[in-house]
């Protein structure tokens, strides 16, 4: 009986989440899974430090600091793999309590199915959680009218350098008209 009342419900909430703005026929979901390298140390940084407030210093969280980033996105969490874009933008330190950065940037697609595309992130990320989540708010291109989120999980920290690569999990709802 549950299994019958379940297959009747089924069109009339399929038909309720598009009238509501959900998944239409139109959207496809995408999964990107790729390495973000943040790097701070050595002659080529990929990360700098652009302003620091007067109380960043005696902050734990380092609150009032902000770093411009060209990183590269990587298939695989060595440098040394296959690059397919690079993410560039802004993170600050905006949290008090936890490390906890205010990000915004896009990521740009410089091989591949999506070369020239990009996505929009833009979100809080604390830092030292196992799984971070931050939506995608709009991208160009083949990612035109783009909406989701990403995940971000630690892959490798140094904390004498600052440096990390971090996983990215994209999921990504873009029009299929593209």
């Amino acid at each position: 009986m549950d299994r019958l009342l379940l297959l009747l419900l089924l069109p009339l909430v399929t038909l309720l989440l598009t009238a509501a703005g959900g998944v239409n026929a139109k959207e496809k979901l995408i999964h990107l899974r790729f390495y973000w390298h943040d790097i701070l140390s050595g002659p080529n940084p990929t990360a700098v430090t652009i302003a620091r407030s007067p109380v960043t210093n005696a902050s734990a969280t380092l609150f009032g600091s902000m770093n411009v980033i060209d990183d590269p996105l990587t298939l695989g969490p060595d440098l040394s793999s296959r690059q397919i874009g690079r993410a560039q933008g802004i993170y600050a330190s905006a949290d008090q309590n936890v490390v906890g950065l205010f990000m915004v940037m896009n990521f740009v697609f410089v091989d591949g199915k999506y070369n020239g595309s990009t996505l929009a992130v833009l979100g809080h990320n604390q830092v030292f959680s196992s799984v971070r989540e931050m939506p995608i708010v709009g991208g160009t291109m083949l990612f035109r009218l783009a909406r989701g989120y990403v995940r971000a999980r630690t892959y490798s920290f140094r904390p004498e350098t600052g440096d990390a690569v971090v996983e990215y999990n994209c999921y990504v709802l873009r029009s299929s008209d593209y």
